[in-house]
């Protein structure tokens, strides 16, 4: 993943100011760069890191929005400006739902933010930009090529996430702005997509701008969304053609105080039949909230068995600002 200002994407990929009715120039500058320090025990470090780094966005008053997967039991945030300034951060919160995450900067910037959009209008062909830290050399012109489901294995699902190309190779944190400069998602993940037709490519899957709006206020004030959180059981699960086989456990997670087992294959949730990720999950939260104890039946070893699994919050494992 590039990182640092000695790299830059060529001239032809690169946004150009004539192609767009807004200042992108203006618009480029809310997006910052972002790295973050984890503490060595965090539950978070074994998986995802102890130095993370990526790219943030200014949408008001000194916050930033980015990808909270960056800051999730971050001890100590920095934001690096487009004029090379770095400033410290602080973490406002993460939405284990939508994967969003704020940080406040500690010091006064005179930054114009980014406007939220209305990202049910992103269509697919529709032109975009994807705005990295460092204005127009680390962006890209790019293309709405999907919207779909997207189920992640750690628990996660996204019913109309954004997919675009080409690919971002410093994804996390990225702004999708649209025909208007406004921000409409921000990105999250390099996948690849596969064709027959035609070689894989990488696309990004950007989280869409609708989904932050109904949760914003309260991330500022409480660090996290006021309702309910949703049942973790701290299992990491894929697709096998029309199976769903549990691969990994979370170390102290309820699936693995339960006794759920790599390589399990998971026929249902609470009676009712899964053959997908997305709704594998998507039943295990229809049950209630964190707290909730989901009946799974499983396939192990060729033999049907019943486990029941008493969920938790996964904001209780982290450490930082998402226990408060």
């Amino acid at each position: 993943m590039p990182s640092g200002s000695d790299w830059e994407f060529p001239k032809s990929a690169q946004p150009k100011p004539e192609d767009y009715a807004y200042d992108l120039d203006r618009a480029l500058d809310a997006v910052v760069g972002l790295r973050s320090i984890i503490p060595s025990d965090g539950f978070t470090a074994e998986t995802l890191g102890t130095e993370r780094g990526g790219n943030g966005i200014f949408i008001r008053d000194g916050i930033v929005l980015t990808i909270g997967y960056l800051i999730t039991e971050a001890k100590s945030v920095w934001l690096t400006l487009n004029d090379g300034r770095a400033i410290e951060g602080a973490v406002l919160g993460y939405d284990q739902e939508t994967g969003f995450g704020l940080v406040q900067a500690l010091a006064r910037v005179n930054v114009p933010g980014l406007s939220l959009g209305d990202s049910s209008s992103a269509q697919v062909g529709d032109n975009v930009v994807i705005g990295g830290a460092g204005g127009r050399r680390h962006s890209l012109a790019a293309k709405v090529v999907a919207r779909q489901e997207y189920a992640g294995y750690w628990e996660y699902v996204i019913d109309e996430a954004i997919f675009t190309a080409p690919s971002h190779p410093n994804w996390g944190g990225t702004a999708m702005i649209g025909a208007a400069g406004e921000l409409l998602g921000v990105g999250s993940l390099q996948l690849q997509q596969a064709s027959e037709r035609k070689k894989a490519e990488h696309l990004n899957m950007v989280v869409p701008i609708n989904l932050l709006k109904p949760i914003l206020d309260d991330m500022i004030r409480l660090g996290r969304p006021k309702h309910p959180p949703r049942p973790w059981l701290g299992f990491y699960a894929t697709e096998n053609e029309d199976q769903v086989v549990v691969v990994g456990l979370a170390e102290r997670g309820p699936a693995a105080r339960a006794d759920l087992q790599t390589g399990d294959v998971v026929l249902a949730v609470g009676g009712a039949e899964v053959d997908s990720l997305g709704g594998l999950f998507k039943q295990i939260w229809s049950l209630g909230s964190a707290g909730v104890e989901v009946p799974l039946t499983i396939s192990r070893e060729g033999r049907t068995m019943e486990v029941r699994v008493p969920s938790s919050d996964r904001a209780r494992m982290l450490k930082g600002p998402t226990l408060q």
